[in-house]
Parts: C-alpha cells; sequence; structure tokens
C-alpha cells in the first residue's frame, strides 16, 4: 500500500482550532496495491472535519447504517462527532486524497460555497487538479516553509470553490432519471476506459440520443463524454508513471491508446511535460524530499 501523509505539528490526534475560521490539520493519500481490504470505523466520529476524494476505483461507505458504494469522482464529507464507516478493497485498486479540518467558522464557510449541512456525497469528476492540489498540501504541511498555514486554508478552498462549481452546474431539471442515466454512465466509463469506446454505441444502448446524452453528460459533469473519458486515461496513467516500472509504450497500450506517440500528445497537452518527462521529475523529487510515511487515518 502507498501511503503519504502529514500532520499538523507531527501529530495525529485531532482537535478543534478556535483561534482561526478554518485551519487544516492533516492530510494524505494512500493507494491499496496488494493490500486486501483497508477498513475504518469511528463510532463516535472526530472532533474536525473530514473531505475524502476517491481518485480511482471505488469504496464501501455507511451512512446512518446504510451502505453506499462511492465511486471515483466523488468526495465524502464528514462532520465532527459524526460516525464514520468505510472501506477500501484491494481489487478495486482504490485511491484516495484526504484532509481534515477545523475553525470556528467551518460551517458557514461551506455554506458559501453552496455546500448545505445535509450534503455528504458531492460528485466532482476525477480532474487530475484535484490530485495536484492534494498533493501541494501534503507537501506544504511536510515542509512548513514560512506562511505554510495560511497556503493550505488557500489550496483547501480552491477545493471548496471547485465542488461549488461542480454543485451550481448540476441540472436542476430531469429528476432521479437523468442523475441515474449520467451516473450510470460514468460507471461504464470508470470500468472500461481502457477499451474502444463508442458514444453514439453507448447511447443507443440506453435508449437515448446521442445529442441529448453528450448535451447532459457534460452538464451534469463538466465534461464531455470522451473529454471524461481522457481525464480517466491520463490519470491511470499518471498512478502507473508513478507506482510502476512500465515503459511509456506499455501504459500507453494500459490506458487504451494503441499509438504510444498519440498518447504521450495527449499527456503532455494535459500535463505541460511527456510521459517520460513526468516520470523522471517525480524521481528527482522524491530523491530530494521523501515523504513521511503514515497509516492515512
Amino acid at each position: 500500500m502507498y501511503v503519504n501523509s502529514a500532520y499538523w505539528q507531527n501529530s495525529r490526534v485531532d482537535f478543534k482550532n478556535r483561534q482561526h475560521p478554518l485551519f487544516v490539520g492533516s492530510c494524505g493519500t494512500y493507494r491499496l496495491l496488494t493490500r486486501p481490504v483497508l477498513p475504518s470505523h469511528r463510532p463516535r466520529g472526530r472532533l474536525d472535519f473530514q473531505l475524502l476524494y476517491i481518485a480511482s476505483g471505488k469504496a464501501q461507505f455507511f451512512f446512518n447504517g446504510q451502505e453506499k458504494m462511492i465511486t471515483a469522482g466523488h468526495m465524502v464529507l464528514y462532520r465532527p462527532k459524526e460516525e464514520q464507516k468505510y472501506r477500501y478493497y484491494g481489487a478495486d485498486q482504490t485511491e484516495v486524497y484526504w484532509v481534515h479540518f477545523t475553525g470556528n467558522d467551518v460551517t458557514n464557510i461551506l455554506r458559501e460555497y453552496g455546500i448545505s449541512d445535509s450534503v455528504q456525497v458531492v460528485y466532482t469528476g476525477t480532474a487530475l487538479e484535484y490530485k495536484r492540489i492534494f498533493m501541494q498540501m501534503i507537501r506544504e504541511l511536510q515542509m512548513c516553509q514560512e506562511n505554510y498555514e495560511q497556503l493550505l486554508v488557500l489550496l483547501l478552498r480552491q477545493i471548496f470553490i471547485r465542488m461549488q462549481r461542480q454543485l451550481s452546474r448540476r441540472p436542476k431539471a430531469g429528476g432521479g432519471y437523468l442523475e441515474m442515466e449520467i451516473e450510470a454512465a460514468v460507471r461504464h466509463f470508470q470500468t472500461h476506459y481502457n477499451t474502444a469506446l463508442n458514444i453514439e454505441e453507448y447511447a443507443a444502448s440506453r435508449g437515448i440520443s446521442t445529442s441529448w446524452f453528450i448535451r447532459n453528460f457534460k452538464e451534469f459533469t463538466g465534461f464531455t463524454p470522451m473529454q471524461y473519458i481522457r481525464t480517466i486515461r491520463m490519470s491511470s496513467a499518471q498512478s502507473l508513471l508513478e507506482t510502476t516500472e512500465y515503459n511509456v509504450a506499455e501504459i500507453s497500450d494500459i490506458v487504451g491508446y494503441e499509438n504510444p506517440l498519440y498518447f504521450s500528445r495527449i499527456f503532455k497537452k494535459q500535463h505541460g511535460i511527456s510521459p517520460s518527462e513526468f516520470r523522471r521529475q517525480l524521481r528527482e523529487y522524491w530523491a530530494d524530499e521523501p515523504g513521511q510515511v503514515g497509516d492515512g487515518f
């Protein structure tokens, strides 16, 4: 299991900060590679808030005793003293990012960003930008450079802003049927992203028009279907570059691109550098600044 985490003053004890409106106490990421299951259960919750981002795979959550499978591209928000119970399974290759935060005005701040008191799960999509923000938070809390606490709050607010945009763009009409169709498509694309996907054929298989599907998928997720599939492929490619020794051509094939040159071009367009350069810079970074390892709980 890959784990990278950081804690304020290196303490894993949860706390309530009453001096600041918003304060980040810890953050991290973990990715199940060989471990069969990673459970977590806090019957009495914590003193702070917790936000979890499912970047890939899926997770089994329980809300008020009811089981709910949360797939990649969703965030889960726990409030203070709220029971927390969830499990990740190695077979799903789940990748999760998390942050614990506190403060004397958190509830009102969340409301300002459209995150009401009843919100538990938010669909956000699997944008690589979320991973970038979380990784920057982890580095800031590990290195503790000047004004890092302020920067952590700014980074967390970036996440809130992105969540607000996603909440505001969700269709107000269409009811449960529309949400069911889009979430079915999301699950299908997450499962089959590395195969040859045809949007017209998929829409026909669901008995809906291609134009209706593309329009509503974009309104719901912020991406066209092909943009969404490409995002999943790039996220998977990044994980493979970070955690395996597969070469670029092998990774290209694994994530669904027959042409390695085309794959490299798409990757560079999204990241600004080629896959090979991305891997080289990553190795240089960890050679110079090795991350702390923790349990991520």
